[in-house]
């Protein structure tokens, strides 16, 4: 996918830049420090946009004519947001708690232009199959997932070994709703007939 304006991700996320770069788009990467902080009475199914958007805002000063893409995921356990865990013993309590049960994971986007704000989320059920201690011990020792929401990849072994079940995208689950960022970025694209 060739944009017609240079396309920036503001994520330092391994898998968002993964998946750009499997759907053919260049960009570079650029991480501008923000309070990931929402209002406590928001309902769960707003929060990963108002982050994203919260994050895009870092950019609209000196935006130019770039297109600036931001993502927030979060992972819900009844009505609780299970967010990034702070140590590996908060990781384990995360994974314990998703064991045997199902869960909703909810990304939210923001692509900033200096025409329009646009911003979305997609939303998936995904169900565990139950987890031993050792299973879940192993993971966090050696995966160490602090960077991700509800503490687990689903791209990696606790993902391939726990997850019975994925109502919706997998992609959503990975952190980027490909197939919805597509479609917004698809107006910016160049499409050159050979």
């Amino acid at each position: 996918m060739q944009l017609t304006r240079p396309l920036v991700l503001a994520s330092n996320s391994p898998r968002r830049q993964q998946l750009l770069r499997e759907m053919g788009c260049t960009f570079r990467v650029d991480v501008r420090p923000t309070d990931e902080v929402f209002p406590a009475e928001m309902p769960v199914t707003e929060v990963p946009a108002f982050l994203a958007r919260q994050k895009a805002d870092r950019f609209r000063d000196d935006l130019g004519d770039q297109l600036v893409l931001c993502a927030d995921t979060i992972v819900v356990v009844d009505t609780d947001i299970l967010n990034k865990p702070a140590d590996a013993d908060e990781a384990v309590q995360m994974l314990r708690r998703l064991s045997g049960r199902p869960h909703r994971v909810i990304t939210g986007v923001c692509l900033l232009s200096a025409e329009e704000t646009v911003s979305f989320i997609d939303e998936v059920n995904v169900y565990f199959n139950p987890l031993d201690d050792y299973e879940i011990n192993s993971y966090v020792e050696k995966y160490r997932p602090f960077d991700k929401a509800g503490a687990y990849g689903v791209q990696e072994p606790i993902g391939m070994i726990g997850i019975q079940r994925i109502e919706g995208s997998f992609y959503t689950v990975m952190g980027l709703p490909v197939h919805l960022v597509y479609q917004a970025l698809k107006r910016y694209e160049l499409r050159v007939m050979s």
